[in-house]
């Protein structure tokens, strides 16, 4: 097994970039630490340095040794914080997961109040259902955002935050809507773009489309809301998603919105598990929107 003691020594050292300071920082003779670490290379099978000088020098594989070993100090940094009754001014790493059909508008929404913070780095993962939420009970990910709940049971050991519900709408350009605002007119005459059948309110658009007895013509069906945003730019047809999706376009007018669906709305949720040791950072986010708890394991 590898020496971490030894590791340690050699991540000084490569930070330093010269033994006796790093035996001074230790608190070590220069002659154990040299001793150090001739045994972490003897079990790598690689030298780490190479003398220039009075100076020393990482090897190919002293570099990457050295990116490894910032990653595991980091990480034991982090380990240390978020069990510590006194975390004090630490940096702390956010780990958000996102449905790879999620609209980046929104997540760049619920993150904006730590973004740029220099104690936070968030890591952002997308991915399934299923994968995402294998990652979150395996303490993976901190918190899963979605666009819709999926089932649970008792058994299940998320709780779901709902943090905004937005109504849905018709959109495209200003030379295809014009002065046209009627729903059905639209619907009839119109290319239509849509998500496909898992995201949240595809389901409400099929139920009304089908009420109204309106058979439209289905251009392209979308599992990216990105996707989407081009389509409508580029004049293929009208799209049917939440405005918050193209916020961009309707503010410098590439896109309008011509009216919005009646009773359907696509509701933004973040799973999180419930723990012993939350991750700060996440809980100050959930509270600062003032988060409405509508799923908690009994």
């Amino acid at each position: 097994m590898l020496n971490y003691n030894h590791l340690r020594y050699f991540w000084v050292v490569a930070r330093e970039g010269h033994l006796t300071r790093a035996a001074e920082i230790l608190h070590v003779s220069q002659s154990s630490l040299s001793a150090q670490i001739r045994k972490l290379e003897h079990q790598i099978g690689h030298d780490l340095f190479e003398r220039r000088g009075r100076g020393l020098v990482l090897t190919e594989a002293g570099q990457i040794a050295l990116d490894h070993a910032n990653e595991i100090f980091s990480i034991g940094d982090e380990l240390l914080s978020r069990l510590s009754r006194d975390a004090g001014d630490v940096r702390h790493v956010l780990r958000v997961g996102a449905l790879a059909t999620l609209s980046r508008n929104f997540q760049i929404s619920f993150l904006r109040p730590v973004l740029g913070s220099k104690n936070v780095e968030i890591v952002v993962r997308s991915g399934s259902m299923g994968e995402l939420l294998g990652a979150l009970e395996a303490h993976r990910l901190d918190v899963i955002l979605v666009s819709q709940v999926p089932l649970r049971d008792t058994a299940t050991k998320w709780t779901a935050h709902i943090i905004d519900q937005q109504e849905v709408s018709i959109v495209g350009t200003k030379e295809r809507i014009g002065s046209n605002r009627d729903m059905v007119k639209l619907l009839k005459e119109h290319p239509i773009i849509l998500p496909t059948a898992d995201v949240g309110f595809r389901n409400g658009f099929d139920a009304l489309v089908e009420r109204l007895s309106i058979h439209p013509e289905i251009i392209a069906e979308v599992d990216d809301m990105a996707m989407m945003r081009v389509l409508a730019r580029e004049d293929i047809g009208l799209a049917v998603l939440p405005p918050i999706v193209v916020t961009d376009e309707l503010t410098n007018g590439r896109l309008i919105e011509a009216c919005k669906l009646p009773n359907i709305q696509e509701s933004f949720a973040a799973l999180t598990l419930k723990q012993r040791f939350p991750n700060p950072v996440l809980g100050s986010l959930l509270e600062g929107l003032g988060k409405k708890n509508v799923d908690e394991k009994s």
